[in-house]
């Protein structure tokens, strides 16, 4: 059992770091007993934990007490160097002299970030940064796009763990992994332009024929398109006026047909445009003309019901419901009345997204939201591949978004070829297998037709993630997984046998994979210092209510 002594300002931050790293903890009491006590901050410490761990950034009163050697103090973001991997921070950081483990460094300087005290038989564990700080900062603003590849929540738990059992402490959780699986994987898709016969000659049919034409010789010249490629752009191009006058077939129209052969029994979720001709607002005023879709989601009624007979999922992609809960209902409401799902999730536009937009989409009725991503490149902003409650609401979960193909293959974004998209992708799933959670990919209606043609590349996707042993499901599915997971309550035994019991507040059959228990081998005393928390031993149990297992 972990007991945790935070400013009573980041308990909501307490509460979802314990969310996603599902071990035993509680706020700490006076009179608990605890193998391991968290401090975060400043504070006054008399404890007989056999580990005790306190994060700061600053100089602190057990600093004084113990006399922790204190070296530079850092106020701007820093790369620490953990194990192998590169921990970014966004607040103040304090490093040590002296004894200090080798666990974390700073990465440009080689400081140790983490200091180790003995006290008779028991550690103290000082870590340089403020933990909790960082954990809000990563699910409100986000990591900047420079450090997009890294899943810094992740590697915090990850330390977290190594620190205890590198003081010869087990550690049970649940972990954010399926039961049969390694990780889900979420395959996704924005609607944006499902007939390119509905555009006539505007801007972007006019930036489909340069892309098409134009873009396609350049692309075969970078290496980043085979031949083949470039004659059917072309002959799409030539087509284009028959598609017009309806002599042809609308390439992009086949977009529903073309998504269920390829991905074929593996569900999907579809976020759709519920009005035409609407640019949706900003903040500050109207959005940009150019945001509004030339279809509406009733337009294309009858390939949404084939999607849902093909076991898709039918979510929104919204214009003005992250600004406003009024706009969110209504178009919400569309959407339930054409699909007939009550739940319906959303995913905004262009990624509109602001502080409050959790709390206007909470009231509007989503029931989740997948908007948290980046346009410009891949990765993870919330630097977690797990579900999170977004703060400032009561229920909603965020489904972060990680890779979107544009971001992946536009000259004006990463602009990669296929072979390095693969390559890319290929190493966010290393990440999934690695940590869990979720892989959430969002792959553009159009994006198998002309002139993109990106189709192989999410061909091998599929394949490789089968090939890992991925749980393919809907967003709403993946999120509804997660829930069952934050359900979860763990008790310790009054027998003082240290069993730890796990309760479910679900108590159903509900068609999801079940939970299991991981439990991470203490290490001896001298592993300190070294990453072992990969070697744990997990008990796969379908259903888990009122299961035990030592402590």
């Amino acid at each position: 059992m972990i007991g945790v002594i935070a400013d009573p300002a980041e308990r909501e931050v307490v509460c979802e770091f314990f969310e996603l790293f599902k071990t035993p903890w509680e706020f700490y009491r006076q009179d608990g007993h605890y193998d391991v006590v968290l401090c975060g901050g400043d504070r006054r410490l008399d404890t007989k934990a056999k580990l005790t761990v306190v994060y700061s950034g600053h100089k602190t009163q057990v600093d004084d007490e113990q006399k922790i050697p204190l070296g530079r103090l850092y106020s701007q973001p820093r790369i620490l160097a953990y194990q192998g991997d590169r921990l970014p921070l966004y607040g103040e950081t304090v490093t040590f002299v002296g004894k200090g483990a080798c666990l974390l460094t700073i990465a440009d300087s080689s400081e140790c970030g983490v200091f180790r005290s003995d006290l008779d038989d028991r550690v103290l564990a000082r870590i340089g940064y403020d933990l909790f700080g960082e954990i809000r900062l990563l699910l409100t603003a986000g990591q900047p796009a420079v450090n997009a590849a890294i899943p810094a929540l992740e590697l915090h738990i990850a330390l977290l763990k190594d620190l205890i059992t590198g003081t010869g402490i087990s550690v049970v959780e649940i972990p954010a992994v399926p039961d049969g699986y390694q990780f889900i994987a979420c395959l996704t898709h924005d609607v944006d332009h499902p007939s390119i016969r509905a555009h006539k000659w505007d801007h972007t049919v006019l930036g489909f024929l340069y892309r098409a034409v134009l873009g396609s010789c350049v692309e075969v010249l970078r290496g980043h398109m085979p031949i083949q490629d470039l004659l059917a752009n072309w002959v799409a191009a030539v087509k284009l006026p028959f598609v017009f006058l309806g002599f042809s077939t609308d390439f992009w129209g086949e977009f529903g047909n073309q998504y269920l052969q390829l991905e074929a029994e593996l569900p999907s979720t579809f976020f759709v445009i519920p009005f035409k001709d609407y640019p949706g607002r900003r903040a500050d005023g109207p959005a940009p003309a150019f945001r509004a879709s030339r279809y509406s989601a009733k337009d294309i009624a009858d390939t949404l019901q084939k999607l849902i007979t093909g076991g898709r999922e039918v979510g929104l992609h919204g214009l003005d419901a992250w600004l406003d809960s009024g706009k969110g209902s209504e178009e919400l409401e569309e959407i339930r009345r054409l699909t007939g799902f009550s739940e319906i999730g959303v995913r905004m536009h262009w990624l509109y997204f602001a502080s409050q937009s959790p709390a206007v989409l909470e009231k509007a009725g989503a029931a989740y939201d997948s908007t948290v991503g980046y346009n410009e490149t891949v990765g993870y902003r919330a630097g977690t591949t797990q579900v999170y409650r977004l703060f400032d609401t009561s229920q909603l979960l965020e489904l972060p978004m990680h890779a979107m193909d544009t971001a992946l293959f536009y000259l004006s974004y990463l602009g990669l070829s296929p072979r390095k998209v693969s390559v890319r992708l290929r190493q966010m799933a290393d990440i999934a297998v690695q940590y869990g959670g979720c892989f959430t990919i969002n792959w553009h209606d159009r994006s198998l037709a002309p002139e993109r043609l990106w189709g192989g590349c999410y061909r091998d996707l599929i394949d490789d993630l089968r090939s890992r042993g991925a749980w393919f499901s809907t967003a709403g599915q993946a999120v509804s997984w997660f829930r069952k997971r934050r359900s979860a309550t763990f008790e310790i035994a009054s027998s003082g046998s240290g069993a730890v019991r796990v309760k479910l507040a679900v108590l159903h059959p509900d068609n999801l994979p079940g939970l299991k228990l991981r439990t991470h081998k203490a290490q001896k005393p001298s592993a300190f210092g070294t990453r072992r928390s990969e070697e744990y031993v997990d008990v796969a149990v379908e259903q888990i209510y009122n299961k035990s297992v030592p402590s």
